[in-house]
């Protein structure tokens, strides 16, 4: 079946309003939903949904019922023949992503980075993690600030998607990185990335669900752990991923909105974390814990 992109156009106020009734309609169907200013910097706001395996009236019909009465007259499908048609729409409107010491750009964007900043390319697939998401960009602040104060030996970035932060932290530490994902498609991206990336000796990818595989128990315990899923699944692996800390380990959640934040954090305070700071941007949040402290 294929796939095709299906674009609202609003002003910001709105495009923001409907992107999030489209995440949280969507969250376990894993249609992708980005709202970009499109062009750049002219006032005009799309959002995009990525409908897997329906044609044109049936992608436009699943995201008129998930908006309702909020659905605009006018919606564009535009049917997606392959996943190069879709780095092709996306590029359009991508922008290069500064994040403190990183840079995230496309292949459009190649050798615009600053001097002394962390370029990581990564193209827009059909994996989750470009650094235009606010759930990856407060991920990739977490990780800046971290790791400019701190060592770490055994990273796992769980849900690695395109692999970003999992490069992010290569980049930075020169250290090896464990990066899981449960879509083969998304470890086969991931690992392409981290090589071309130049830190392909350092990333380890993996098809796993959660923590549900021997490699992973092979490598605890972890000082470092990075999941940017979802506020349900997060909820879930609490338990397993305190299970595999050292000691004074730091986990980073995100793919939570605001909203979500105490219930997720509730999870993991009861497996001994607590929570050392968060960040936040728009309407979601990164939340970093820490094992063994006092509570926070």
């Amino acid at each position: 079946m294929p796939t095709c992109q299906v674009r609202l156009t609003a002003d910001r106020a709105t495009a923001k309003r409907l992107a999030t009734v489209l995440e949280e309609a969507f969250e376990w169907e894993g249609y992708p939903v980005t709202r970009e200013e499109t062009p750049p910097y002219s006032g005009h706001w799309t959002v995009d949904t990525i409908v897997f395996d329906s044609d044109p009236h049936e992608a436009e019909a699943v995201v008129r019922e998930a908006l309702g009465a909020d659905a605009p007259e006018e919606i564009a499908v535009a049917l997606l023949d392959d996943a190069t048609n879709w780095v092709a729409l996306s590029e359009e409107i991508r922008k290069p992503i500064p994040v403190g010491r990183f840079f995230v750009h496309g292949s459009h964007d190649r050798g615009r980075a600053p001097q002394n900043a962390r370029a990581i390319e990564i193209d827009a697939e059909l994996a989750f993690g470009t650094g235009h998401h606010a759930t990856t960009r407060v991920c990739l602040a977490a990780i800046d600030r971290l790791l400019a104060t701190r060592r770490y030996a055994r990273p796992l970035d769980l849900g690695t998607g395109t692999g970003l932060l999992a490069i992010a932290i290569a980049k930075l530490q020169g250290i090896k990185v464990l990066a899981t994902d449960v879509d083969p498609v998304a470890v086969t991206i991931a690992r392409r990335n981290a090589d071309f990336n130049g830190v392909g000796r350092f990333v380890e990818t993996l098809v796993a669900n959660g923590m549900a595989h021997r490699r992973i128990s092979e490598r605890e315990p972890y000082d470092l752990v990075v999941a940017n899923i979802l506020a349900r699944p997060l909820m879930k692996l609490a338990r397993p991923i305190a299970l595999a800390l050292a000691p004074k380990a730091t986990v980073i959640l995100s793919g939570l909105r605001i909203s979500d934040a105490p219930r997720v954090l509730s999870a993991y305070r009861t497996q001994g974390l607590s929570l050392s700071w968060s960040i936040t941007e728009d309407d979601w949040m990164a939340l970093i814990l820490e094992k063994g402290r006092g509570r926070a």
